[in-house]
């Protein structure tokens, strides 16, 4: 009984999972996952994931608000990334008030925080991305690229450069597009030195 449970729902999933990918049909997609009476978090992940592809952000907010059980970290991170495309109102405000409510164990999870960060720096919440930043234990490049393409984005381009002067760890391609990027855009002695450094 479980097993046929377990096979029709991973069944459903790859169905849905085609249906927005492959042939971008949301309507249909998403009344199959009306349908379903149990959802979990993982179909939950595939649909939000499917309609931010799609470009229809707003409707995952809309799931959002229907959903009956509480969003996990995969959840999370898929909605603060909705809320950062969407950047409106209704984006602020969900976003802010996923945050202000997000489990503990959370909350030094770097995909999730980093997801924070991006969504706060797309509201022009330098302050609070600051503050998530720096509670992060263990940062990663993709941290600190997410960190400085947000001060890039509010143009606060010498914290870019200052937080990039901290890095110690492997610089990627982004990071380096990144601090080409604030140097172009300070374009003084100091970006000068930085960038012929990096060349």
């Amino acid at each position: 009984m479980l097993s046929n449970f377990l096979s029709n729902t991973f069944k459903i999933q790859s169905i849905i999972n085609k249906t927005l990918i492959e042939s971008k049909d949301i309507d249909n997609a998403m009344h199959l996952f009306s349908s379903i009476t149990n959802k979990s978090n993982y179909m939950y992940t595939v649909m939000f994931k499917g309609l931010i592809t799609n470009n229809v952000a707003e409707k995952v907010l809309d799931l959002f608000d229907e959903m009956k059980i509480e969003p996990d970290q995969f959840n999370l991170s898929i909605l603060f990334n909705a809320c950062a495309v969407l950047n409106n109102n209704r984006a602020m405000k969900t976003g802010k008030k996923l945050l202000d409510e997000m489990p503990e164990n959370y909350r030094n999870h770097n995909v999730i925080s980093t997801s924070a960060i991006n969504m706060l720096m797309k509201f022009g919440d330098v302050e609070t991305a600051q503050r998530i930043f720096r509670s992060i234990k263990v940062k990663d490049i993709i941290s600190y690229n997410v960190m400085m393409k947000g001060y890039i984005e509010n143009k606060t381009f010498e914290k870019a450069l200052g937080l990039f002067e901290q890095i110690h760890l492997s610089l990627t391609n982004v990071t380096y597009t990144i601090v080409f990027n604030a140097c172009a855009k300070l374009c003084n002695d100091r970006a000068m030195k930085i960038g012929k450094k990096l060349l």
